[in-house]
């Protein structure tokens, strides 16, 4: 009797679903601790770490299910998937929190804008306050770039896992 090979899309969906937990997870903590509009590198690291760790941990448990055998395709397609539901997630995260957990985000958000420009840059008040307008007629392509910040990163991170775990049938 033949083995059946583990579908990609379940580990995608499994591990996806668990990256968008954990992403909410830290969110909501940077949130209760008055630290969502801290702008952190520290905590973009973090961001970035949580996503990395998951797309690891999903292709190598399906490397595992799959009887120790992986391809770069597997990789991947287990990467990328587990990334985009991960990321479609995040965005559906983000547009609830911004409407509903905290309704005046994108004002606070565009308002320390202000404030790092005025601190930060020789831009005089009036360019500041024109250069928030513009920011403000454009919030919405936070969304977009959620899904293709985590699928880039999620392919990158695939790629290098399925590099460094493939390992062929005929590889003994």
């Amino acid at each position: 009797m033949e083995n059946s090979q583990p579908k990609t899309g379940q580990f995608a969906l499994i591990y996806g679903l668990i990256l968008g937990t954990v992403g909410i997870a830290f969110s909501l903590m940077l949130y209760f601790m008055d630290l969502t509009y801290q702008q952190s590198w520290a905590n973009s690291v973090v961001g970035i770490a949580i996503l990395v760790a998951v797309v690891v941990i999903g292709v190598f448990q399906y490397k595992k299910a799959n009887g120790g055998f992986l391809t770069l395709a597997q990789a991947l397609k287990v990467g990328m998937g587990v990334a985009l539901v991960g990321a479609l997630i995040s965005v559906v995260y983000t547009m609830i929190f911004t409407s509903v957990i905290e309704p005046e985000f994108w004002d606070k958000t565009f308002e320390a804008s202000k404030a790092a420009m005025l601190e930060n840059s020789k831009l005089t008040p009036e360019q500041v306050d024109a250069t928030i307008a513009q920011q403000r007629q454009f919030y919405w392509m936070t969304y977009p770039f959620i899904l293709i910040t985590n699928i880039f990163l999620g392919f990158i991170t695939a790629l290098i896992a399925g590099l460094i775990m493939k390992k062929a049938p005929s590889e003994y």
